[in-house]
């Protein structure tokens, strides 16, 4: 793809221009005194976009202002109804979604012909007589829809009429992702977050261009998610949480909610359950899970790698069985996580034939394995993927194992706890989270290179990165907001944008201007002192 400008010094001039102030075309009829007309640089969005070549005038919304959707674009119309409802409250127009053929306003078009843009690229086009959204699919629209709104005036997010100007700098973005997994982990068992609470970060990861949810659905401390042939795992295994709280589990009706509700944002579940270690509450569960036949009582602490499934019984892989087909037949997408770290209690040999047994069901089932790291010591499946969490300091021979699994043939997945873990904490005083992994500030989150980062592995086989977010300290939407933002956003950055694009720089001023939209999104984000914070609108 052609580069139109050189990145970070046209943005970094950009932004300058912007600081001086860039007078509008118009101004919206929105309620109360108008804002001051600063028109924000076409481009000035996180993740940044492959390509931009600012022109001509920009284009304000109005009252007149129609959405519209080419004829034919089936799945178009529904971005085009999303779009709507995240303008109307704050704008208070109507923004009818429509298939006429007119001019002007916002289109909506899907071209096959467009092949460069891939599965997930698109074209954004503005200028003073519309905006024109391209792309192959409606994932394409869906991501070109974060930039257009990111290109708004942060008090676009707010859920009360707000005044305008409402303008879009004129010019175009061409943008497709650098890799095709871009996750982010939510630990609903070490504390159970309810649907709308899963529902909820969902929105705010959609706004960032993420398009996998990984759900750590069991661990020691509880079981999430209903198996009909094994009812105990929720009703007794899912029945508490770290510290002793209620706990709570999802029904297969609130699984399909989440699932549904990620869908229409785009967003892919890869549900996992941790195995052979982990699974305290599934042993607490099941007396016939234990070796000794003895069930351990339920757990509530933080230790970890002190429980493990069976091995030798053949129960066990009846139990594997039938928990995966269940999980599977609720989730449409590709993958299914089995996790395979910190099997601490489980022998090396006991480890490699359990993973040997349990792949195939899997892959029996219609789905692509996904395993931490761990798995590269047993004998990934074809096909199967790797989650690397180790940190800078991790052994050289764990790393090696790792990069030699995946210059055979292994695909990564890169969550480097000491750089996008972000349950870690910022700094010493920050009063969420934990710091076995070392401090992780913004600027570390952000400022390193997946393609590069582990050594001896081809660049070729990392498949993206994902950050996950660890909830031994973590019981409320309001600590996730504080741990995952302002990091978050430069995690999917670093899985959408060029590498070229990659400057800490310019990056932190694009962060900079972020600060307003997550307050009016409700996110009570870290204040980090190494980002210079734009003043709230």
């Amino acid at each position: 793809m052609r580069q139109h400008t050189t990145f970070p010094r046209v943005l970094g001039a950009l932004l300058l221009v912007a600081a001086a102030g860039i007078s509008c075309v118009g101004a919206s009829p929105g309620a109360g005194k108008a804002a001051a007309p600063v028109t924000r640089p076409l481009g000035d969005v996180v993740p940044a976009p492959a390509s931009v070549s600012p022109a001509g005038a920009p284009y304000t919304l109005t009252a007149a202002t129609h959405i519209r959707v080419a004829p034919g674009a089936t799945g178009a119309t529904a971005v085009g109804e999303y779009l709507a409802g995240l303008l109307r409250p704050s704008t208070g127009y109507p923004l009818p979604v429509t298939d006429d053929t007119g001019r002007g306003g916002i289109l909506l078009r899907l071209s096959a012909r467009d092949t460069a843009l891939g599965d997930e690229g698109y074209r954004l086009q503005s200028g003073r007589g519309g905006v024109t959204l391209t792309a192959r699919t409606p994932a394409g629209l869906f991501h070109a829809v974060q930039t257009l709104r990111q290109q708004l005036p942060a008090r676009v997010e707010k859920r009360t009429l707000q005044p305008g100007p409402w303008t879009v700098a004129g010019g175009t973005i061409t943008d497709t992702p650098r890799y095709a997994w871009r996750g982010a982990m939510l630990d609903v068992s070490r504390h159970f977050f309810t649907v709308d609470q899963v529902k909820r970060y969902v929105d705010h990861l959609a706004l960032y261009k993420i398009n996998k949810l990984h759900l750590h659905l069991s661990d020691d401390q509880g079981w999430r998610i209903a198996i009909d042939s094994w009812p105990r795992l929720t009703t007794y295994g899912g029945s508490t949480e770290v510290g002793g709280g209620p706990g709570g589990y999802y029904t297969k009706d609130d699984y399909k909610e989440i699932v549904r509700h990620a869908a229409a944002r785009h967003m892919e579940v890869v549900p996992e359950i941790d195995m052979p270690g982990h699974t305290n509450a599934a042993l607490a569960s099941y007396a016939e899970l234990n070796c000794d036949g003895v069930a351990p009582p339920l757990y509530t602490g933080t230790d970890v790698g002190f429980s493990s499934l069976c091995v030798p019984k053949e129960v066990t892989y009846d139990f594997v069985d039938d928990v995966v087909r269940e999980l599977a037949a609720l989730t449409p997408g590709r993958y299914l996580h089995i996790g395979g770290d910190e099997a601490h209690s489980t022998s090396h040999a006991d480890y490699a034939a359990f993973m040997n047994r349990v792949q195939p069901v899997v892959a029996k089932y219609g789905k692509t394995v996904v395993g931490w790291h761990q798995l590269t010591g047993a004998t990934p499946a074809p096909g199967a993927l790797a989650q690397y969490w180790g940190l800078d300091g991790t052994a050289a021979a764990e790393k090696e194992q790792v990069a030699a699994a995946a210059r055979a043939g292994t695909g990564l997945i890169l969550s480097p706890a000491d750089r996008i873990y972000l349950d870690m904490k910022y700094d010493r005083n920050t009063p969420l989270g934990l710091s076995w992994a070392g401090y992780v500030e913004v600027r570390r989150s952000y400022d390193w290179d997946p393609g590069a980062y582990l050594p001896g592995a081809p660049a070729s086989a990392v498949r993206g990165v994902e950050a996950p977010l660890w909830t031994e300290t973590l019981s409320e939407s309001a600590h996730l907001d504080r741990m995952a933002f302002p990091r978050l956003p430069g995690v999917a950055e670093l899985g959408w944008s060029p590498a070229a694009t990659h400057d800490w720089d310019t990056y932190r001023l694009r962060l900079a201007a972020q600060g307003p939209r997550l307050t009016a999104l409700g996110i009570d984000y870290h204040r980090s002192p190494q980002v210079p914070w734009e003043p709230e609108d």
